[in-house]
C-alpha cells in the first residue's frame, strides 16, 4: 500500500472515535491467521527496505532502517508471536507504527485491508489462541478469526525499562494522606496494567484493575453500592479497549448519578489534536499519552481529593 492512500483512509477512520469503534489494519504473519493492529497507529505500509543489523541487539530486533531521514528501528512482528524470522523474506512488509510517543516499524508478512469494528465485537482472547499476553482482543472478520496483537507489549519485551517515579512525587504522595484513596486501572494490556499498578503503589495507593470499559463500568458500580470506605476517587483507562472503549466508559460515568463525581484520566498510547477534542467531548478530566511515570503522578496528584468531606 502506498503511503498517501494509507495516510488518506486512516484519516477518514478518525470519525470512529469516541464512538466505540475502531479500524484495524489486518495482515499475516506467515500462515491464515489474521492480525490486526489499530491504524491509528500505522503511519505507512512499506515494502521491507534495507535492514541495518547489530550486533548484540535484542533477538526480536531485524536491525533498523531509514525512514524518511530517520533511523528507526524494525521489529520482527513474526519472530515476536512464534513463527519463523521474516528478516529473509523479500516479500514481507514494514509497517511503520508511531505510539508511545516513539516510532517504530514491524515486519509482517503481507498486509490484507482495513477494516471496522465494534467494540462490542472484540473478545477478551482465549487461553487455546497461543499467543499468550501478546494478543488483547480477538474477533471474527467474514467469518475467520482475527487477533489484535498487543505491539506495547512486544516493545516493553524488548526494552524492559523499570517503572520509576521521581523520590519528589513519592514524598508528595505520601503527604498526601487521603483516606480512603483508590484508583480503577483500566487497560486490555497485561504489561500497562503492571506499569500503571507499579506507579500507583510507589505512590502507597491502592488499586482496582479491569481489563475493558465494561468490566471497569461494572466494578464501579458494585463499588458505588458497597461501603463508602471502599469507592473509588479517580479512573486511569485506556481509550482502544474490547466491549466498551475508554471514551463510552467516560460518557458512563458521567451520566450515572451514582458515578458522575469520579474524575476520569484517558490514558493511551495514541495521541493526536482529535482524540483530545473527544476527551473534552466524553467529559474526561485529562488526556495523557503512554508511558510518562512522573507525569501520570503528578497527574493523579492535582487529581485525587485532598480532603473526603
Amino acid at each position: 500500500m502506498a503511503a498517501a492512500p494509507l495516510l488518506e483512509s486512516v484519516e477518514s477512520h478518525t470519525r470512529l472515535a469516541g464512538h466505540n469503534r475502531v479500524a484495524m489494519l489486518l495482515f499475516r504473519l506467515g500462515d491464515a491467521q489474521l492480525f490486526g493492529i489499530n491504524v491509528f497507529k500505522v503511519r505507512e505500509v512499506l515494502r521491507k527496505p534495507p535492514l541495518e543489523r547489530m550486533p548484540g541487539v535484542h533477538a526480536l530486533l531485524a536491525g533498523s532502517c531509514d525512514y524518511r531521514g530517520k533511523t528507526i528501528p524494525v521489529i520482527d512482528l513474526g519472530a515476536a508471536m512464534g513463527y519463523p524470522p521474516l528478516t529473509a523474506m523479500d516479500s514481507a512488509h514494514l509497517v511503520v507504527t508511531e505510539f508511545s510517543r516513539s516510532v517504530q516499524g514491524f515486519l509482517v508478512a503481507d498486509f490484507q485491508r482495513i477494516v471496522h469494528c465494534t467494540g462490542e465485537s472484540l473478545e477478551a482472547p482465549s487461553g487455546a489462541l497461543g499467543f499468550g499476553s501478546r494478543v488483547s482482543a480477538v474477533t471474527r472478520i467474514d467469518g475467520q478469526l482475527m487477533a489484535v496483537i498487543d505491539v506495547e507489549q512486544v516493545l516493553v519485551s524488548i526494552d524492559g525499562s523499570a517503572v520509576e517515579v521521581s523520590t519528589r512525587l513519592q514524598q508528595a504522595a505520601e503527604q498526601q494522606a487521603i483516606n480512603p484513596r483508590r484508583i480503577l486501572v483500566v487497560d486490555d494490556s497485561l504489561v500497562a496494567r503492571q506499569r500503571l499498578v507499579s506507579v500507583f503503589k510507589q505512590m502507597h495507593i491502592d488499586c482496582v484493575v479491569a481489563k475493558n470499559g465494561r468490566e471497569g463500568l461494572d466494578r464501579l458500580l458494585e463499588l458505588a453500592n458497597g461501603p463508602a470506605e471502599g469507592g473509588v476517587n479517580l479512573v486511569v483507562s485506556d481509550i482502544e479497549m474490547p466491549c466498551m472503549d475508554g471514551y463510552a466508559l467516560t460518557r458512563a460515568i458521567r451520566e450515572s448519578p451514582a458515578l458522575r463525581r469520579i474524575k476520569v484520566v484517558l490514558h493511551s498510547s495514541l495521541s493526536g489534536v482529535f482524540n483530545e477534542s473527544i476527551v473534552r467531548e466524553v467529559g474526561a478530566d485529562r488526556f495523557i499519552a503512554k508511558f510518562q511515570p512522573d507525569l501520570l503522578a503528578q497527574t493523579v496528584l492535582e487529581l485525587l481529593p485532598t480532603s473526603t468531606n
